[in-house]
């Protein structure tokens, strides 16, 4: 357990260019504050110890704003940047190297008992305000946009935006490192809008044409 806190807090800097300082991150940083928690309430449910686990894990959300239940399954080098509102549900499954903006929830679905909550592979970025739900695969290196909502299955090597969340499906190499450039994401539907828009300038320039030549 003592090694997976100091991966989390290595993480912090790595990901983020406002962490100055260990004593600011241990002091000052919520996200680290939660999974601090998370870490030993998840410990305690291990051993099957009963109610304790859960205590923590309400006192960890009364004093961060962030719900982590015991129950879930966290790998290394877990972030979580600002962070309120991050909701994790007891069934969820996080990889390594995983990162999670503010307002993001992992749930569930309906009333289904067993596992309902989504796994997450390892290298995957987590936008803000984004919703993903259900017991559902995100691949590894995958990227959510800010306010997606994902009910399927994602891909390796995907970045997904939109509600219901769309896939666009990136060829060959792998997502870059774990950042989150939301002015950037590219949006399918008006890509292909501006592809459509180019095939009727093209078709217009050849009836044109054969007007000319008529």
């Amino acid at each position: 357990m003592v090694k997976r806190i100091t991966e989390d807090l290595h993480a912090v800097f790595e990901r983020d260019p406002a962490a100055t300082s260990r004593w600011e991150v241990l002091l000052a940083y919520s996200g680290f504050h939660a999974l601090l928690a998370y870490r030993v309430a998840h410990w305690l449910w291990g051993k099957n110890i009963p109610i304790v686990p859960r205590l923590i894990s309400q006192f960890a959300r009364w004093v961060t704003g962030i719900e982590i239940h015991p129950g879930a399954q966290i790998g290394r080098g877990f972030f979580i940047d600002h962070g309120m509102g991050v909701v994790i549900g007891e069934t969820a499954v996080i990889g390594d190297s995983v990162t999670l903006f503010q307002g993001v929830t992992l749930g569930g679905t309906g009333k289904e008992r067993g596992k309902r909550h989504p796994t997450l592979g390892n290298h995957v970025v987590v936008g803000a305000g984004a919703k993903v739900l259900g017991n559902i695969t995100i691949g590894d290196f995958v990227k959510i946009g800010a306010n997606s909502v994902v009910l399927r299955s994602v891909p390796s090597n995907s970045t997904v935006i939109g509600i219901p969340g769309r896939i666009i499906k990136t060829i060959g190499d792998r997502v870059p490192e774990a950042t989150m450039d939301h002015a950037n994401i590219s949006d399918p539907i008006a890509e292909r809008f501006d592809a459509m828009e180019q095939e009727l300038i093209a078709l217009r320039k050849q009836v044109e044409q054969s007007e000319k030549r008529s």
